[in-house]
């Protein structure tokens, strides 16, 4: 089945790539681009990296220098134009802060995502109350309301687990994760039934990496990479306490990408990983 539209930070990821390319195609550098637009190289690059969403008519004007064709000149102003949309995740407004909107853009035109978490359920994967008790540990001077509106937020990104293109999912999560007792027992036992419902679906692979397995290579903590369909190259997403990382070198994200295989090579096979979970289940009710 066709996968939806590209949000707009894919859009804006695509427009960017093209602005680049065509000024290097032409030996062109940032600053004698930038001198013929009367701009601050600053601003070429944040179009060219993506950082900035760029105004059509700012794009008319690069096109202009770089001499495009009509026809190829059309379809990056329509890019352009669709870049600037409103994702899903505007209606939200602060809560979900903009170093995070990149990533829910970039999650929501994923056809693939690998996940490791070291300390608590992958946001996918959580139930309202686990989320709920994450974000009140995490955030304690946040209003009530405010922490309502980030439960809304992670429960509309989980519809991306079961829509029309959803993408597969293989997920490695620290056994830290399953035995540490999040917002009380009936709230981390309803949750880890939550686990193992998900483990069920077809484009989704649940594994535990056990302690058992000793050192590892991500004991530096978590990541996710990204992948598409298109010709959008991998993204390795790293989240810190004020903000995110997005790694889209080559090299970098084969690095990530070889990490994950090694846990999930060390981690249980998805049917004993899903037995662990039902024994520390049944030992919350023990």
């Amino acid at each position: 089945m066709a996968r939806p539209a590209p949000s707009p930070t894919v859009r804006r990821r695509q427009l960017a790539a093209e602005l680049r390319r065509l000024r290097e195609d032409r030996n062109l550098g940032l600053e004698q681009v930038a001198e013929q637009l009367d701009w601050h190289p600053t601003k070429l690059s944040r179009f060219e990296t993506a950082r900035r969403a760029i105004q059509p008519s700012d794009a008319r004007a690069l096109l202009g220098i770089y001499e495009v064709d009509p026809a190829e000149r059309d379809a990056l102003l329509a890019l352009a134009r669709e870049a600037r949309q409103r994702g899903w995740w505007h209606a939200y407004g602060p809560a979900v802060p903009e170093w995070f909107e990149v990533y829910v853009g970039l999650e929501s035109a994923a056809s693939a995502l690998q996940i490791y978490e070291s300390e608590f359920v992958p946001g996918l994967l959580q139930t309202e109350d686990y989320i709920r008790a994450v974000h009140r540990a995490s955030l304690p001077d946040v209003p009530s309301e405010d922490i309502e509106q980030r439960v809304a937020v992670r429960l509309t990104r989980q519809k991306l687990l079961t829509g029309e293109s959803a993408p597969n999912v293989s997920m490695v999560m620290n056994e830290a994760v399953i035995r540490r007792v999040v917002g009380g027992s009936e709230v981390m036992y309803a949750q880890l039934q939550r686990l193992l419902d998900v483990a069920d679906l077809q484009n989704v692979t649940l594994q535990v990496l056990p302690f058992a397995v000793g050192a590892h290579p991500a004991m530096d903590g978590a990541f996710h990479v990204l992948s598409f369909e298109s010709a959008d190259p991998r993204v390795v997403y790293i989240e810190y306490r004020t903000g995110t990382l997005y790694l889209e070198k080559q090299h970098e994200v084969d690095r990530y990408t070889v990490m994950f295989d090694h846990l999930r090579e060390s981690a249980l096979p998805a049917d004993q990983s899903s037995a662990l979970i039902r024994q520390v289940a049944r030992d919350l009710r023990a």
